[in-house]
């Protein structure tokens, strides 16, 4: 029995077993709101109901104590799920006390180093259920489409992109590598079954600390056989389609604990914009309009905007403190207030990191150079042009990986996509057509220094049976991000490994 069953037993008496989220009381009742992993329930402890001594016992329990709590199920619009329990009896499993993460602020650090009790907080909780079904619904977009789920190999004895931000390990006496992508093998694998895709960790050993970055994530990566660029692009955008409109319909509750505006994600039924590269460095540079929008105008007046906020917020706080200061203010009004204070600080917060970033943005945008790859900042300003992901292709090739194959009519592309998210998110996906040619690639593999030893047996899927092929790769928790608005994606995984980050 657990809380997602409550609507099927209203009347009845029922036992829930979970941990205490919070409590408040009063001489005669304690209210606990009980977790139990599937969702919260509030519980109504009365010393009539309980007897005097298991109501002094539910009295004593500190937050994140675990027992089991016997009573009648009460239908209760206002709270949590619709339903409260009123008790008759409880077990107490363990009375937790000094619980370390209380209901005040705490700074990220402190809550990192504690990311195996944070992960039961309510936000967290919300966070996981979301990942776990995208996961699911990734899986049931590709088994739906006659794709076969394989599995790509952790120690490589070669890099996919190069050997930089490689993890590198011993291997019975010879080097190996942590796999950074296990796109290669992939494939191979799409040689033989036609239409594949993986779904695993993967690793880069860069010593980056942005809010995108993680040394540790889970990457998906199909591969297709007679599959042009184009037919490449389809796949990805019924497939993020696909995805974002199951977790609409699976998490709904969740979302909104997030605060998430799922008016942002229901333009995913649209067609996504597609631009070249060069299009997209028009409209980058603001030399291009989008729906009458300029980015560089659209961000001199976002700085405007940002400014205006944070004077307003400023003066919220500063009033609503005086108040509380005064005296005279209800218990009630001055926790309503003191929570508003709070939540008004987080806000300054971002809006603060929003106006430093601007200016950045503005000079990124400003000075970009042709023919280089775009940073997070470049696809930042892109993206809050767009309400919808946008797919970017035909890149320089010298700044793609070696196996992506070349325009045909214009080698001086690569056959390359990243599709990069809206509100600022940018790139969560990038793929592209594999090249074809052993001769091109041999030429490549030359380019970039690899040593060619170690990519005979790629090369040997370009001698036998060469097909057009193509694939792409998703980063599962930048997906994750952007869904549920996440400023950084160390939110999205359990326990995140990143530069300085080994524990817990």
């Amino acid at each position: 029995m657990h809380t997602k069953q409550l609507d099927q037993y209203v009347g009845q008496e029922v036992t829930l077993k979970g941990w205490v989220a919070n409590k408040r009381e009063s001489k005669t009742v304690v209210f606990i709101n009980l977790r139990d992993g599937h969702g919260m329930c509030q519980c109504i402890l009365g010393i009539d109901d309980l007897g005097e001594e298991s109501f002094n016992e539910a009295k004593s329990l500190g937050q994140e104590s675990s027992l089991a709590i016997t009573g009648t199920v009460v239908v209760d619009e206002r709270q949590i799920g619709g339903y409260e329990l009123h008790a008759s009896k409880i077990q107490v499993y363990q009375n937790a006390k000094d619980y370390p993460i209380s209901n005040k602020e705490h700074g990220i650090e402190f809550l990192i180093d504690n990311r195996h009790l944070w992960l039961r907080s309510r936000r967290q909780w919300a966070i996981m259920k979301v990942r776990n079904s995208i996961i699911y619904a990734i899986h049931n977009f590709f088994q739906s489409q006659d794709f076969v789920q394989m599995d790509a190999p952790i120690f490589t004895g070669n890099a996919a992109e190069g050997t930089t931000d490689l993890f590198e390990t011993d291997y019975y006496g010879k080097p190996a590598y942590l796999t950074q992508s296990g796109q290669l093998y992939g494939e191979a694998m799409a040689m033989a079954m036609g239409k594949i895709y993986t779904f695993g960790p993967t690793f880069r050993a860069e010593k980056s600390k942005t809010r995108r970055h993680l040394s540790e994530f889970w990457m998906i990566e199909p591969e297709m056989a007679f599959c042009d660029i184009f037919e490449n692009m389809d796949t990805i955008e019924s497939f993020l389609r696909a995805v974002v409109q199951e977790v609409l319909e699976r998490c709904p509750a969740e979302l909104e604990i997030l605060g998430r505006d799922i008016s942002k994600l229901e333009t995913i039924a649209k067609p996504f914009p597609r631009l070249s590269y060069d299009e997209a460095v028009e409209v980058l540079k603001g030399n291009k309009d989008v729906d009458g929008q300029n980015s560089l105008k659209t961000l001199e007046q976002d700085l405007l905007d940002v400014e205006a906020r944070i004077a307003e917020v400023k003066t919220d706080i500063a009033e609503r403190e005086a108040a509380i200061a005064a005296g005279g203010m209800k218990k009630g009004a001055i926790n309503f207030n003191q929570n508003k204070i709070d939540s008004q600080k987080q806000d300054l917060k971002q809006l603060e990191e929003e106006q430093r970033n601007i200016p950045n943005w503005l000079k990124s945008a400003r000075d970009f150079e042709y023919g280089s790859d775009f940073g997070g900042s470049d696809e930042t300003v892109l993206t809050r042009l767009y309400d919808l992901p946008i797919m970017v292709y035909d890149w320089p090739h010298e700044i793609k990986a070696f196996y992506m194959k070349r325009n045909p009519e214009d080698p001086r592309f690569a056959r390359g996509v990243d599709v990069l998210a809206p509100e600022g998110y940018g790139e969560i996906v990038g793929g592209g057509e594999r090249e074809t040619s052993e001769e091109w690639l041999v030429e490549k593999i030359n380019e970039h220094k690899l040593p060619m030893d170690v990519f005979q047996w790629y090369l040997d899927l370009r001698r036998y049976g060469s097909v057009p092929h193509s694939g792409f790769g998703l980063g599962l928790e930048r997906l994750v991000a952007w869904v549920c608005k996440l400023d950084h994606v160390r939110e999205t995984i359990p326990f995140p490994r990143y530069y300085g980050r080994l524990k817990p």
